[in-house]
């Protein structure tokens, strides 16, 4: 029994311990300040589609879906994955990937991506974004918690939220 119990507790550690070498660590953010950011810095809607980089366990999804907005997660993580699919079942309006954002396209009806990235990525996430706005050929917020974009200015920031609106570029 011991044996199954170290078994199982090396394989989560594993797990996250590999995903942070391709992503950032699961850090959630605190559902006050969603909903704050929801409220203040971009009122979500029933008209929006929000795409949460590295989703985790399913929260900010939630939080948009409550605010009537479509939302699809993509997180490299199983454990969190299985979690956040629980925490979200019977919810229509929101839908979480086991995938890895760098290979993915943003839906056509996607209006703003949400990230709770850190510095090491927030641009390459940016650019990311920006690769998906010039594709799809039409603006899409970027919504970023924690960390701002270098050399880019935000159309708001507040209580640790910075707002962009990523333009395609010609």
């Amino acid at each position: 029994m011991f044996v199954a119990i170290v078994i199982v507790v090396a394989t989560i550690l594993l797990v996250f311990g590999l995903v942070v070498f391709r992503g950032a660590p699961y850090v959630p953010t605190l559902r006050k300040n969603l909903e704050q950011g929801f409220r203040d810095v971009y009122p979500l809607s029933e008209r929006d589609l929000l795409v949460d980089i590295g989703s985790g366990d399913g929260v900010v999804l939630r939080q948009a879906a409550k605010c009537g907005a479509r939302a699809i997660g993509y997180e490299l993580n199983p454990f969190l994955v299985v979690i956040s699919k629980l925490l979200s079942r019977n919810n229509p309006l929101v839908k979480i990937y086991l995938a890895d954002f760098w290979r993915v396209s943003l839906p056509d009806e996607t209006t703003i991506v949400y990230t709770f990235g850190e510095s090491r990525d927030i641009e390459k996430m940016y650019q990311k974004v920006q690769e998906e706005v010039n594709r799809l050929a039409k603006p899409i917020y970027f919504m970023s918690f924690g960390f701002p974009v270098k050399d880019k200015e935000a159309l708001k920031t507040e209580a640790g939220f910075c707002l962009y609106q990523v333009s395609p570029l010609q």
